[in-house]
């Protein structure tokens, strides 16, 4: 993994340190036609999106649909990736939950199965106070040796964490970033003032904004596609090539604006079916893209100039009518039954 020379205390240094590496995306889950694991196909997807230009993975995310996912699921794919990908990348796993103690067991599973570092959520739903959130994060850092990285998303979890927060955080040696997908460029900046966290933006509209407050890269649900370009609009900025980095960003737009048709997981499979590279589709409660959307989103990706799979025939439904999110096993009434068992 890439990493600099140790920060200066009271703020980050020049060049900053990149825990994880610059361009990371967040890679969602494969799945087979029955709704089951693929793993030969998640080393595959693994393996070319390092090739697009990703020096690191996010898996088990929320992306990667680690909700639906079990926990032996997750060891798998960890184990998967790792291999397939060696040390050409990070590799950070999905970790937290709103269950302490089932954080701490992912913490350590993933440990086991050879992640590089770990992706901890604010705790979700029970919405608790910064001394709660204080001691989740720091329950999970210390259940092992793997460095840590913070998930700000308040849109999600209702609770975000507050800027003192961050820097009692800050101050165990594990918890060392911060992916930020609060939108508030005012907090991130006092923390990035204040600390030696590094930050990523984890929201793809505002990648270059993040640039321009000390950001050392992304996590990414564009990088699916445009790996390559993230790359270059950070090397851009790094260059101080500021106008060139913009009309890169520009050129995003449409990506960014097909992602927002459907949501992050389902945009995803839906583009790398549309390049040719067919994942499955997502587990519920995420349904699969319609007729409609698939075509919306592949004229997006067609005005970014991404190319398309000719054979991927964007006209056409990517499922069948009763062959829902569960796959095979999923009634045509997809409201009938909406799990069934994975161990």
């Amino acid at each position: 993994m890439s990493t600099g020379p140790e920060p200066a205390a009271g703020g980050q240094q020049h060049p900053p340190r990149r825990p994880f590496g610059e361009v990371l995306t967040a890679m969602v889950t494969p799945f087979d036609a029955d709704g089951e694991l693929d793993l030969g196909r998640a080393e595959e997807l693994a393996a070319h999106l390092v090739d697009l230009g990703n020096d690191g993975l996010v898996v088990n995310g929320t992306t990667g649909e680690g909700p639906t996912t079990s926990d032996t699921e997750k060891s798998e794919l960890i184990r998967a990736v790792v291999s397939a990908v060696g040390d050409r990348a990070t590799v950070v796993a999905g970790a937290g939950t709103y269950d302490t103690a089932h954080s701490v067991e992912l913490a350590r599973s993933a440990e086991r199965a050879g992640a590089h570092g770990l992706l901890v959520v604010t705790p979700y739903y029970s919405r608790p106070p910064q001394e709660g959130l204080l001691a989740h994060f720091t329950a999970v850092a210390d259940a092992g040796d793997l460095p840590v990285m913070l998930y700000d998303i308040p849109p999600r979890s209702v609770i975000g964490i507050d800027v003192d927060t961050f820097q009692r955080l800050a101050q165990n040696p594990r918890i060392v970033a911060v992916k930020d997908a609060r939108n508030d460029l005012r907090v991130g900046t006092e923390v990035l003032a204040t600390t030696t966290l590094a930050y990523y933006s984890g929201d793809d509209p505002v990648n270059l904004p993040w640039l321009s407050v000390g950001a050392v890269g992304f996590v990414s649900v564009i990088g699916h596609v445009v790996a390559d370009r993230l790359r270059a609009m950070i090397d851009a900025y790094h260059a101080g090539e500021h106008q060139r980095a913009r009309a890169l960003h520009y050129a995003m737009l449409p990506v960014i604006r097909g992602m927002g048709r459907v949501g992050g997981a389902v945009f995803a499979k839906t583009a790398l079916r549309l390049r040719g590279i067919d994942v499955g589709d997502t587990r519920l409660p995420l349904p699969p893209a319609t007729e409609e959307q698939v075509a919306a989103i592949a004229g997006d990706l067609a005005v970014a100039g991404v190319a398309l799979d000719p054979q991927a025939r964007p006209n056409k439904p990517a499922y069948e009518r009763g062959h829902g999110a569960l796959g095979g096993r999923t009634a045509a009434d997809l409201g009938a039954e909406v799990a069934y068992h994975r161990t």
